[in-house]
């Protein structure tokens, strides 16, 4: 279980005068992995690593080896948008974990 703070989308919310979009943030939840994965190694980790990890994950979802839940709503789909706000909880689920 990963948490990752949510940034709020402020050009959003000056570009439509909307205060909604200060509330919830939609992003797609390859950017969330990317924010997770950043989370999870640590801000020293080297670039590379992280890139290769970034990578090996999105294939990962992309083939169907496993699913991500985010605040209780389960993803496969990398271009999957979530409207998020505050801190996120993300989970990872083997896909053979959920068949059984």
């Amino acid at each position: 279980m990963l948490r990752v703070a949510v940034p709020i989308d402020v050009s959003a919310v000056s570009s439509t005068a909307s205060t909604a979009f200060a509330l919830a943030t939609p992003l797609r939840v390859g950017d969330l992995l990317r924010a997770a994965v950043v989370e999870a190694l640590g801000p020293r980790a080297p670039q590379d690593k992280r890139e290769r990890v970034v990578r090996s994950t999105l294939d990962g979802l992309n083939s169907g080896r496993f699913v991500v839940e985010i605040d209780g709503r389960v993803y496969d789909d990398p271009d999957d948008v979530a409207v998020c706000s505050g801190t996120v909880t993300l989970r990872f689920f083997l896909r053979r974990a959920l068949a059984a």
